[in-house]
């Protein structure tokens, strides 16, 4: 019999704890593929956060660092000076990247420091209990939020992928969502992209999943990709929002 399917070895075979329909586990396995196709699993080290996808070091099949909530960034980049040979990402939810983390996304991404950042943004805080986070959506409504978010108020969400393309140095900036089958094939694509980059000693590459929150949002798991795509994407488009090739100076910095 043919096998036409079979667990990566960058994934280790365990339940893993998140809820019915989140896509963080469909994220997983993207990373996970992705690391066994280039064939670097074995000197990989990934930076948990904290938030949902807190005890990823216990999912993922390869040396994993804990870092305190939102400094995975700063974590990654002492790694990556100290050990230049490895492949380094880290996995980040958007209250752990682009709340407390903001700091540490910007100025990472702005020194141009040759690590992976895997941004999950499901526009709410999901370990805490559905607050209103940086990315909710305006009118959406969360725990924090109960008439739904007031822009007048808290301020518009925060566009993190065209917010680090304003700086000259990140080299690869892309938005992909995984809400189905379509959208997560190419969602893997750009994540090979940026590790393969890496693979390269290029650049700085961050790729934002859009994912979902069926317990926080209140909504089935079907329904909760319908929602993503009908309100997220519009206001997250999805693409690369800048490449290597579209910065000739990532070019200098890689020779040198």
């Amino acid at each position: 019999m043919e096998l036409v399917f079979k667990n990566t070895e960058s994934l280790v075979p365990v339940t893993r704890h998140y809820c019915p329909g989140c896509t963080h586990g469909v994220i997983h396995r993207m990373v996970a593929e992705v690391l066994d196709e280039l064939g670097v699993r074995e000197r990989t080290v990934g930076v948990s956060p904290v938030g949902c996808s807190v005890m990823a070091y216990n999912y993922f099949n390869c040396d994993m660092h804990q870092a305190a909530h939102g400094r995975a960034p700063a974590v990654a980049t002492g790694i990556k000076r100290v050990r230049p040979e490895l492949i380094v990402f880290t996995y980040q939810g958007d209250g752990d990247l682009a709340s407390i983390g903001t700091a540490e996304t910007i100025q990472a991404a702005n020194r141009g420091e040759k690590i992976t950042v895997i941004f999950v943004n499901n526009a709410i805080y999901g370990m805490t209990g559905g607050q209103m986070a940086p990315t909710t959506l305006p009118n959406q409504v969360t725990t924090t939020s109960p008439a739904g978010r007031d822009v007048n108020h808290c301020g518009w969400p925060i566009r993190v992928v065209e917010m680090l393309a304003t700086l000259r140095t990140p080299s690869y900036l892309a938005r992909v969502s995984t809400h189905d089958e379509i959208h997560t094939v190419a969602a893997k694509q750009a994540l090979r992209k940026a590790f393969a980059y890496q693979v390269q000693g290029r650049c700085f590459s961050l790729v934002e999943c859009l994912s979902v929150c069926p317990t926080n949002w209140g909504l089935a798991p079907v329904e909760s990709m319908q929602w993503l795509e009908r309100n997220m994407i519009p206001y997250y488009p999805l693409g690369e929002v800048k490449t290597p090739d579209d910065d000739p100076a990532a070019e200098v910095r890689h020779a040198q």
